[in-house]
């Protein structure tokens, strides 16, 4: 390509509301251009970049046994009714109407599409298990569109759906696609973690997500400095908090607290460690149907993990509860415990805190708190794993430290079980000629997210820096002054040779100055630049690595033979 044919806008200005250096340099560079909220085109180069990574997807997919297809974008609502998800999504799902006023949305993904498919299409145990997979435009109105690529509503996701006669088939080939993950962005050359995590709005028994290490990544992680154990926030699990500080130990008694609203107040009272305090977090829970004000119980020095809670009470979302709403619920903030709670009240404690004793909790009376309390006589289902993992806790797995660093997810597999296929009665017969639902998996990709993630995970302060399997062009050959036809006709010479020779090469011969031309091969990020300039009179050329910015003088007797080395 000579950059006289290609359409590569770059500018000096970053958009005003850019603060990662992806959605800036991706614009700047002339990777992109933004047309509405949260919506891009990809010019030539950004074309470039994301069919190499979709072809990587591909390839891998491929070699995995799945089979790819191509479902539409706009999806008939009745679909999403019968999983019951059309009103559970929540407000990312665009939901429209055609000239006859029946109901649609614009697929966030293609569960529903794809059960349909398959239902009434594989009949029978024989014909399982089926992958099926597609790469294709979805959309998802975001709240607040921001970082570029990364939360567009509009995106290119790879994903895919397999069907199974039993839960260890499901297993089997969720397994298969960690390894199938794994391999792609490894040829991506990132460094990437596999982690456990929540399902979120998806469902299912279990999941994975890939997170590509990044320091402005948005999700944090947790990962043991010992072993292999890694996990978003959201769903990271810890082994049991202790302490050597010795427990308090008083006869149950409720106790006048004055001024003691917080956990620091109550430890400070009671000269105590927070660590044989409970916490309460008062929310309200929103469903479908109804609104209910509910507790979670963590201990003191603990922190409730939201995404944990929702999942507990099954809410589509929580919410802080107003001071009116504590009151009408019959709850007194900062007095709140487990114990002596009004009836209707929906509580849930932290498992840890199971058969725990010697805690002091809330009196659920204005200013008041019981000592000795213990956690014997609820429930098993009050409790559940609430808390918020921190960097300094220790692994469930090896008892190790747990930290945290910061990422950016790239890939999500899901074992959904029965769930979508028993809400739309899509059967098979089993070995016994039973009908049975399917059992499915779930795997994306984010095929347009990884184009900006390629550069959050490389790029310095004068732009992009990109590696050799996703750049748009490997050689980038400068002719410094265009008007010289030494130059000129010589930088013409090794174009031809090396496109000949399969390297993906590109031409500078504009007539600009030299300074723009070398800002923009540091802008763009080109692995290596070329520069035919003043040298050239003694028969030297510069060779120019991005990453190092590092320069070689090259004679132009060895020009052809290292290049076609460092490029083989």
């Amino acid at each position: 390509m000579r950059f006289t044919n290609l359409f590569a806008p770059t500018t000096k200005e970053a958009p005003k509301d850019a603060t990662l250096p992806s959605h800036k340099y991706l614009v700047r560079a002339g990777f992109v251009s933004q047309y509405g909220s949260g919506l891009y085109n990809f010019l030539p180069m950004g074309k470039i970049v994301l069919d190499k990574i979709r072809d990587i997807v591909k390839e891998e997919m491929d070699s995995s046994g799945a089979c790819e297809i191509q479902m539409g974008v706009v999806t008939p609502a009745e679909l999403w009714k019968q999983s019951g998800r059309y009103n559970a999504f929540g407000k990312e799902l665009l939901r429209l109407h055609d000239r006859k006023n029946n109901d649609f949305v614009l697929g966030p993904t293609h569960e529903e599409v794809v059960v349909d498919i398959v239902r009434n299409r594989i009949n029978s145990y024989k014909q399982l298990p089926l992958h099926l997979y597609q790469i294709t435009t979805k959309f998802r109105d975001e709240g607040r569109p921001r970082y570029g690529l990364l939360r567009g509503r509009e995106f290119i996701m790879k994903d895919g759906y397999s069907f199974h006669k039993d839960e260890e088939s499901m297993k089997v080939e969720f397994d298969k696609m960690e390894t199938t993950y794994r391999k792609i962005f490894t040829r991506l050359g990132l460094d990437f973690r596999a982690v456990d995590a929540d399902s979120g709005a998806i469902g299912g028994s279990g999941s994975k997500e890939f997170m590509v290490l990044a320091d402005n990544g948005e999700d944090d992680i947790i990962v043991c400095n010992n072993c292999e154990y890694a996990a978003n926030i959201e769903a990271a699990k810890r082994a049991k908090k202790t302490t050597t500080v010795e427990a308090p130990e008083a006869d149950a008694a409720k106790f006048h607290t004055p001024n003691c609203i917080t956990i620091d107040d109550v430890a400070e009272f009671f000269k105590i460690d927070s660590f044989y305090t409970t916490k309460a977090v008062i929310k309200k829970a929103i469903y479908e149907d109804r609104e209910e004000v509910v507790l979670f119980i963590v201990r003191g020095n603990d922190n409730l993990q939201e995404t944990k809670a929702q999942n507990a009470c099954g809410a589509l979302e929580l919410v802080d509860a107003t001071e009116q709403e504590v009151k009408d619920a019959g709850l007194v903030a900062g007095s709140c415990g487990p114990i002596g709670l009004p009836e209707d009240i929906n509580f849930y404690i932290d498992s840890e805190l199971k058969d725990e004793k010697n805690l002091i909790c809330g009196a659920n009376e204005h200013e008041y708190h019981f000592v000795g309390a213990g956690m014997f006589n609820f429930k098993d289902s009050r409790y559940i794993d609430l808390v918020e993992v921190s960097a300094g806790d220790k692994c469930a797995c090896c008892g190790g430290e747990l930290g945290v660093t910061k990422g950016i997810e790239v890939g999500h597999i899901f074992q959904l079980g029965q769930k979508y296929a028993a809400a739309m009665e899509a059967t098979f017969l089993d070995e016994n000629g039973k009908s049975q639902a399917f059992y499915m998996g779930c795997y994306g990709v984010g095929v347009s997210r990884l184009v900006a993630v390629m550069i959050e995970a490389s790029h310095d302060e004068r732009g992009c820096i990109w590696n050799r399997q996703t750049t748009p062009f490997e050689l980038d050959i400068i002719v410094s002054n265009v008007k010289n036809e030494e130059e000129l006709e010589y930088g013409e010479k090794l174009y031809k040779t090396f496109k000949d020779s399969g390297i993906e090469v590109l031409l500078d011969d504009r007539k600009d100055r030299f300074g723009p031309k070398i800002k923009d091969f540091e802008l763009i990020g080109f692995p290596y630049a070329l520069i035919l300039g003043k040298g050239l009179k003694e028969g030297n050329v510069e060779l120019v690595d991005r990453k190092t910015l590092e320069k070689t003088t090259i004679s132009v007797d060895d020009v052809e033979s290292k290049i076609k080395e460092l490029l083989a």
